[in-house]
């Protein structure tokens, strides 16, 4: 059998780049809750990790790292030491099995999504020779996990399947906390996959493909979607800040209602793999909306500064280094939103799905529609459908009939919304309780 044949360039750099990204993504993972730490700190006017550094307090470590705590950069190794040795508690009462693949079904579709992201663009490989297999022939070939003419499907399918792994935990966990969490969870999943879905499909009537490097190559061509698609944008991106568990959509979690939501039971290392898998998911998740809405590796809006094919490998890790460059500027605007935002409440995040995003978003779809079939699909023409959106909604949504169960009600006897036609006073009326120097003798004593 010749191998040359089934081992092909396209499948050695599909296998490297898998390999490679994994690594990258549970790097920056751990990273990513320090930069959050940190970010919260500047925000809350704190300084945030800044002690622990390679070292690990060990005097042989800190003579070989001059003593420096390099600005608390060894926090995560840390922390990860500290999942990795805690005790992992399993609570009497629980589904040991489904309490144990609760954190596996979450984490691992976060780290299945990224797999269909075009990271480094098309690559002129070389012809060369493997040991046992033979001669690779070179040719054009994609940097990416996975080139499939179906990869946005792909990316929807395996994110929706992360809440199951979310929802298990809170079944198995023998919690009302957990429970709630998990159902929550649920719900808003189910409501914001709609809007996600409808935003995305505006992008792709547009682009006319489901294949990831045709959707960049648009882009290279017509500028970024974006500021074609303003309204799709905003819409996506509160969309995946609900699906990630993201403030102020982090309702499965709550702690001040349910103490920490589907893994109030969870400790070490299915603790952790929940935390990892909220991570990755912001990482798969800010990767699609790049490739979306940003140009993926595209350096400039309306310039194709970097070339869609080339021969050079300096070239794809210049794109993979813009590609990552955009993914960690979105999660860092995720984080300052989170300690920005206070969380809504159940029944609000449900109304901004309900009645909110979800009609805009079928007015997106509807508008971008007859667009393209106008065939008027330049910037400066969709900019002005979006805007024709938004004026439509402002018009009407003030004219829809409205039920608002948490409306103030008039209460007798109350001093801030009392019934109309009474004059509530609650101050005193005693002289001496009236001045502000009664010591002084400013009132005649009666």
């Amino acid at each position: 059998m010749d191998l040359s044949k089934i081992v092909t360039g396209q499948l050695i750099v599909n296998l490297v780049v898998i390999l490679v990204a994994v690594h990258v993504i549970l790097l920056t993972v751990a990273y990513l809750i320090y930069l959050e730490r940190k970010i919260s700190a500047y925000i809350q006017d704190r300084v945030g990790p800044n002690r622990v550094g390679f070292d690990f307090g060990l005097p042989i470590l800190k003579k070989l790292t001059f003593g420096f705590g390099f600005w608390g950069l060894g926090q995560p190794l840390a922390d990860g030491l500290k999942f990795l040795l805690k005790e992992d508690y399993t609570p009497s009462g629980v589904d040991r099995l489904l309490f144990t693949l609760g954190p596996m079904f979450s984490i691992i579709p976060a780290l299945m999504g990224f797999v269909i992201l075009p990271l480094g663009g098309v690559w002129v490989m070389p012809e060369f020779t493997l040991p046992f297999i033979g001669t690779i022939a070179g040719g054009p070939v994609h940097v990416a996990g996975a080139n499939i003419n179906v990869g946005i499907i792909y990316m929807l399918a395996v994110a929706s399947v992360g809440v199951y792994g979310v929802s298990l935990g809170g079944w198995a966990s023998n919690s009302k906390y957990s429970f709630l969490g998990g159902m929550r969870a649920t719900a808003q999943m189910i409501s914001y996959e709609i809007p996600l879905g409808l935003s995305l499909l505006a992008v792709l009537l547009m682009v006319g493909s489901l294949t990831p490097d045709r959707i960049i190559g648009y882009q290279l061509e017509h500028g970024w979607l974006v500021f074609s698609q303003p309204l799709a944008c905003v819409i996506f991106f509160i969309a995946i800040l609900a699906e990630a568990n993201r403030a102020p959509f982090d309702i499965a979690e709550a702690e001040s209602e349910l103490v920490g939501g589907y893994h109030t039971e969870y400790s070490a290392m299915r603790f952790a793999m929940y935390f990892l898998a909220e991570y990755a998911h912001m990482f798969t998740s800010c990767g699609l909306f790049a490739l979306l809405f940003l140009g993926g590796w595209d350096i400039a809006p309306f310039h194709n500064l970097l070339p869609n094919q080339t021969s050079s490998i300096l070239i794809v890790l210049a794109k993979f280094g813009v590609f990552y460059g955009k993914i960690l500027s979105l999660i860092a605007f995720m984080m300052v939103i989170r300690w920005t935002l206070p969380r809504f409440r159940f029944d609000q995040i449900m109304q901004v799905a309900w009645q909110g995003v979800i009609p805009l978003s079928l007015v997106i779809v509807v508008a971008t529609s007859v667009m393209v079939y106008l065939r008027m699909t330049d910037v400066f023409s969709m900019t002005l459908a979006n805007g024709a959106v938004v004026a439509l909604m402002m018009f009407v949504l003030p004219r829809l009939p409205r039920n608002e169960p948490n409306r103030k009600l008039r209460l007798a006897g109350s001093r801030f919304f009392a019934p109309e036609g009474h004059d509530v006073k609650t101050s005193p009326t005693d002289p001496v309780a009236l001045e502000d120097r009664p010591y002084e003798g400013s009132l005649p004593v009666l």
